[in-house]
């Protein structure tokens, strides 16, 4: 079963349980976050305990908790992930979100089963097929156009499937999921939680001749994900829920972005009250804050809607992978010891602690951290700046430079204190009894509880002034996740009731709430896979199926795959292979695409379109183009030193359990 389907959910990340608390507290209906091992960021792990803790504050908002068990396993490791998954079951974890294959083939809990996005998910074929197997929600590649989203949604049955997709955040050049430069290049596998961003290094771009087309450019090196205008084609493409990428990121990062797109999302849901197809948020409450969300305050490499809308020239941050910042103003004087700016906006102003960076003129980005800022003349937007490092040390820095600020001390305060205030709406009656009084209490989710006590009757000296402190009594619900939203009284008469009979009656049934809305929590259930089983899409698989355990071979084989070869991981694919496949292509952003330079003079005779090679330091990668599907493939081998420390490691943890797999392999156009 999934969300239902006028439900939109908002899927914040959490790097530990407070800051999913804080996810929780500033809007977000589900918040993903990392157990205690096998998860796809190695070192954003927590204990069940605090998960557990999570859980049940989420809960109090119909918010829900998914753990990310997302790593391709060993045959070693299926029965720790087993036992985890069922720790995390009786945390009260709402889903497990899933790589490996082999997790279906395991006693794992009846608990959904949600596929991540190192499962490449691109075709409705494949969405289809994961659908079919028992995944409850899927999350659909980064690179989809909205046509494709709307062809996939097409070929699911949105009762059992809810389509996700993300909306915010850092983004992977690789089809997530096909990556293993980091384990050709370190031993450290992406697909285990431990890439090591190979991606972010600047490299040299070489033609078959040797002559450069780039020098030291970032040329893998994506801009960060922003989806904030394309909500609406979005839900209509029919995503119901809106992923923010940041496992890793700090708390003032989870604030800041949970509570732009709640604003966005609520205003897309008030906007559509009145249409033939309403929606609604999937978890409980109203959330309000104390600041004005902003995602150029935090770390981003400038903005890219990426390819929902179609291919686009401007995706890359190849001049630096580090955040550029906000234009602040410009240079107007560099003394001994101190520079002096002239701000763009001169109501803005700069703070001790403030982080500024310019571009040298080699376009690099250099840092200007803020010993101590004061004002020259404030009203014409002149201030000095002491710098922490010395003024000689600060490269290519001369009057006329524009500087940008990546750090607003002010901004990081501000969110560093309660930022937001999350409530449950209730309605309020208090009304006589024989012999005393009754408070009945009915929360916006339709829970309804009553709490009554005795009362001696004595008439209010002044009606209605003992009215309105009722009400305004009744309604002082601060200090609970409640707020009031109508308060009626019913009395035959102006009776007369003393705060000290009124509070511990107010606080009963309060509690008395929270517990009816806790003893009704139900986990959405899980899917039930199809049966007979389905056929995959395909008879065969490479390595790119990341199939690394005996449980997913004999998954694959259940749905008809014939020729299963083991994954990267395992250390058998020696020669050079695509090492990663993009939607990206060097080409087409260096103007080098045949379509592009087909009509310009010069361009084709110049420099050959392929193959292309990345250098970094001695590490060496082929870029080849497969124009039919429009996808860039990196090609490479694994160093020897890397295999050998690979293989000796995998003996020691497979420690007798073999991995075994059929020989035979596919073909191998682009290293297939």
């Amino acid at each position: 079963m999934s969300l239902p389907d006028f439900q939109l959910e908002l899927l914040a990340p959490a790097r530990d349980a407070d800051i999913g608390i804080e996810a929780v507290n500033h809007g977000a209906d589900a918040v993903y976050i990392g157990g205690p091992s096998f998860g796809a960021r190695s070192s954003a792990d927590n204990s069940v305990q605090n998960i557990a803790r999570l859980a049940q504050h989420a809960h109090r908002f119909n918010s829900r908790i998914f753990v990310t068990l997302n790593t391709i396993l060993r045959d070693d490791e299926l029965e720790p992930a087993r036992k985890l998954a069922w720790q995390l079951y009786d945390a009260g974890v709402d889903a497990l979100i899933i790589q490996d294959m082999g997790l279906l083939e395991i006693d794992t809990p009846p608990i959904q089963l949600h596929a991540s996005t190192q499962t490449d998910i691109r075709t409705p074929e494949k969405a289809r097929f994961l659908q079919d197997v028992g995944l409850s929600q899927i999350v659909l590649a980064r690179e989809l156009t909205l046509r494709q989203i709307a062809d996939i949604r097409k070929a699911i049955d949105p009762g059992r499937c809810t389509l996700e997709f993300f909306v915010h955040g850092a983004l992977c050049v690789a089809y997530s999921g096909q990556c293993y430069i980091s384990a050709a290049h370190t031993g450290r596998s992406a697909n285990r939680g431990e890439c090591s961003q190979a991606c972010r290094l600047p490299y040299q771009v070489v033609d078959a001749k040797g002559r450069f087309v780039a020098h030291d450019k970032h040329v893998l090196s994506m801009k960060d994900n922003n989806q904030s205008d394309n909500l609406a084609a979005l839900v209509d493409a029919g995503i119901r829920s809106f992923k923010i990428e940041g496992r890793y990121k700090d708390m003032g990062y989870v604030k800041n972005i949970t509570a732009h797109y709640r604003k966005l999302l609520d205003e897309l849901i008030e906007n559509r009250q009145e249409s033939d197809a309403p929606l609604a948020r999937s978890s409980s409450g109203t959330t309000t804050f104390t600041f004005t969300p902003d995602p150029d305050q935090n770390f981003n490499r400038e903005f890219t809607d990426y390819f929902v809308q179609g291919r686009q020239i401007d995706i890359g941050a190849f001049d630096s992978p580090k955040n550029p910042g906000q234009p602040i103003g410009y240079v107007s004087k560099v003394n001994a010891d101190s520079v002096e700016l002239e701000l763009s906006d001169r109501s803005k102003s700069l703070s001790n602690g403030d982080g500024l960076c310019y571009y040298d003129l080699q376009k690099e980005l250099v840092g200007l951290a803020v010993n101590r800022a004061e004002p020259i003349h404030p009203s014409r937007g002149l201030w000095r700046v002491f710098p922490k490092d010395a003024i000689a040390e600060l490269k290519d820095l001369r009057k006329g430079v524009e500087v940008n600020r990546n750090r607003d001390v002010h901004w990081i305060r501000a969110l560093e204190k309660k930022s937001s205030d999350r409530r449950l709406g209730v309605w309020a009656t208090l009304a006589e009894t024989p012999s005393g009084i009754v408070l009945t209490l009915t929360d916006e989710d339709g829970f309804t509880v009553r709490a009554q006590t005795s009362l001696p009757r004595e008439l209010a000296k002044d009606p209605e002034t003992a009215l309105e402190t009722l009400r305004q009594n009744i309604s002082k619900l601060g200090a609970t996740v409640f707020a009031a939203l109508d308060v009626q009284v019913h009395f035959s008469q102006p009776w007369f009731v003393p705060a000290s009979v009124l509070n511990p009656l107010r606080r009963e049934a309060i509690e008395a709430l929270e517990r009816a809305r806790a003893d009704a929590w139900q986990r959405l259930p899980p899917s039930q896979p199809v049966i007979p089983p389905v056929p995959y899409p395909e008879d065969s698989l490479s390595y790119l199926a990341n199939v690394f355990n005996q449980a997913a071979h004999a998954f694959y084989g259940k749905h008809g795959v014939k020729v299963i070869a083991p994954a990267y991981e395992a250390v058998e694919e020696l020669g050079e292979v695509s090492l990663m496949i993009t939607k990206h292509c060097v080409r087409f952003s260096l103007s080098l695409c045949p379509k592009q330079a087909k009509g310009v003079m010069g361009v084709q005779g110049q420099v050959k379109a392929e193959p292309l090679q990345l250098v970094n330091g001695k590490e060496k990668l082929t870029l080849r183009f497969d124009c039919k599907p429009c996808e860039m493939h990196v090609v490479g081998k694994m160093k020897t030193s890397v295999a050998n420390q690979s293989r000796k490691e995998l003996r020691e943890a497979q420690a007798g359990i073999p991995i075994t797999f059929h020989k035979t392999r596919p073909g191998r156009e682009f290293g297939h």
